[in-house]
């Protein structure tokens, strides 16, 4: 079993930067992936930035040069790094991550994905 907890949400006026963190409880294997998921109100979830089980990196068009995505393994710690943040950055932000394959922590897997955190709000205001 997994439990994740992200933290690191906020309000912020366009432009600004916010980090969000990930803390993964319980034992991952290397094969999990770990991932960012972002819903706005009204919208379907979306997958915003993954690391892949062999450590790549892969971002949603959206967020691409704006967002990175990093790991501190000795933590067990996701993170998120948001930079020129826009008003439609604004939504719910989740942590997942899955030992079953890559797809599950990006894209349209998003509603078999086995772990979740809970959500860290982001709101961007112009």
């Amino acid at each position: 079993q997994v439990q994740l907890v992200e933290s690191g949400g906020g309000s912020v006026q366009t432009g600004g930067s916010l980090r969000l963190s990930c803390a993964a409880f319980g034992y991952m294997y290397s094969s999990y992936c770990m991932g960012w998921f972002r819903q706005a109100p009204g919208k379907e979830r979306e997958g915003v930035a993954v690391i892949a089980s062999d450590g790549s990196r892969s971002y949603a068009d959206s967020v691409k040069g704006r967002f990175t995505i990093s790991q501190d393994n000795a933590k067990n710690t996701l993170y998120l790094q948001m930079n020129s943040l826009k008003p439609e950055d604004t939504a719910m932000y989740y942590c997942a991550a899955d030992p079953r394959g890559d797809k599950y922590c990006s894209g349209d897997y998003w509603r078999k994905t086995l772990y979740w955190g809970q959500g860290t709000q982001v709101t961007v205001s112009s």
